[in-house]
This record gives C-alpha cells, sequence and structure tokens, in this order.
C-alpha cells in the first residue's frame, strides 16, 4: 500500500489492511507516496485543500529518510507512530511529531531534519511514481498492488472507507476488492461520500 500520512482514507485503508493479515493469508507492506507532489502545478485545487497540503511535505520526508537509513519494514511501524499522532492525537504536523513517533520507535532523531531538506526528494518521487504509475496519477492514496498467480501486479486506487471493517467483514471486503480490482477491463465503482472519514 502507498500512503501518505495525513491523509485520513488511507489512515483507514492501512487499518482495514492490518485487520485483512489475520483472517486472510496477506502479508501488508507500506510504501510513501505524496499528496503533495501529486498536487504540484495543479490549478484548480479547492482553497481548503491548497492549504489542507501546505504541510504534507515534511512527514513524507522523514518517512523517506527512515526508509532509507532502516530499510522499507520500518514504514509499517512508523506509520502507525505517525498516523496515531496525526489522526487520534490531533498533534500538529512539525518538530514534536516526527520527534516522537521516532522515538517511540527508538529510531534516530536526526532523521527529523529531513522534514526540512531536498536531500531525499530523488527517493520520495521514485517511491511514488512506483505505487501511483500503474494506477493513474489522477487519483492517489490509498494506492494497492497485489502480485497476481501470473506475476502480474493488480495495482488500484482504494477502496474508501469509513469506518475500518473489522475481523471476517475485513476479509469479505479484501475478497471482493480482489475480485473486482483484476476483473479485466474493470476500472471503477463508487458513489457519493455522506461522512467525512471516521479514523480507527
Amino acid at each position: 500500500m502507498w500512503f501518505d500520512p495525513k491523509c485520513p482514507w488511507a489512515w483507514n485503508t492501512s487499518r482495514w489492511l492490518l485487520e485483512v493479515e489475520h483472517v486472510r493469508d496477506v502479508e501488508v507492506r507500506f510504501h510513501v507516496m505524496s499528496l503533495w507532489l501529486l498536487n504540484e502545478g495543479r490549478e484548480n485545487l479547492e482553497g481548503w485543500y491548497r492549504r489542507w497540503l501546505t504541510d504534507t511535505l515534511g512527514p513524507v520526508r522523514v518517512l523517506v529518510a527512515a526508509e532509507q537509513k532502516y530499510g522499507t519494514p520500518v514504514l509499517r511501524d512508523l506509520y502507525t507512530a505517525f498516523g496515531n499522532r496525526i489522526h487520534h492525537e490531533k498533534v500538529q504536523i512539525g518538530p514534536e511529531l516526527y520527534g516522537g513517533a521516532l522515538a517511540e520507535l527508538g529510531l534516530d532523531a536526526g532523521l527529523a531534519e529531513a522534514a526540512e531538506s531536498t536531500d531525499h526528494d530523488e527517493a520520495l518521487l521514485l517511491s511514488h511514481r512506483a505505487g501511483l504509475d500503474p494506477v493513474g496519477e489522477d487519483l492517489g492514496t490509498p494506492a494497492i498492488h497485489v502480485p497476481g498467480p501470473d506475476g502480474q501486479v493488480n495495482a488500484f486506487f482504494g477502496p474508501v472507507v469509513s469506518p475500518v471493517p473489522r475481523g471476517e467483514a475485513a476479509g469479505r471486503l479484501w475478497d471482493g476488492v480482489l475480485l473486482v480490482s483484476a476483473t479485466p477491463g474493470f476500472f471503477e465503482v463508487k458513489r457519493s461520500r455522506t461522512e467525512s472519514p471516521r479514523v480507527d
């Protein structure tokens, strides 16, 4: 799954995937994408969303810096540490958030400095493109890639879900998502969102 840590919809999808691990033979691996990069240069953004994006680059830079130092598996727990602070504790994005998440996992506190640095932007862009190129740049996060039995990657955006399905309900949603997304020529199922995400 490719995620931007500030996105509440991606957060819910990530928590759903962790539920799926308990009821299906699935191992989730997390990767970083950037909503800031995705929307860079777009002129038609609503004002509130443009403002919402202003602090999204720092967190993904810190995550990518940690991945480069410790390896991709670190993203699983570091995303959780970031997400709990952002979505549940409502910690403002900035040094306190980075420092607290890194300290929780015993990681190098100096990685927080990556938030204001371009040193890891090339790696961020590579991760971003790896996640979104197979899905389509007009979409975003959550983006999921599932290897098929023939070795081909089944890549798709979503699901966008609230609240987070638990237990076997999570497994049934996984089964359905795999079924429709692996159907040749299938592109979209959608309905209007009737509520803001209830993060879980």
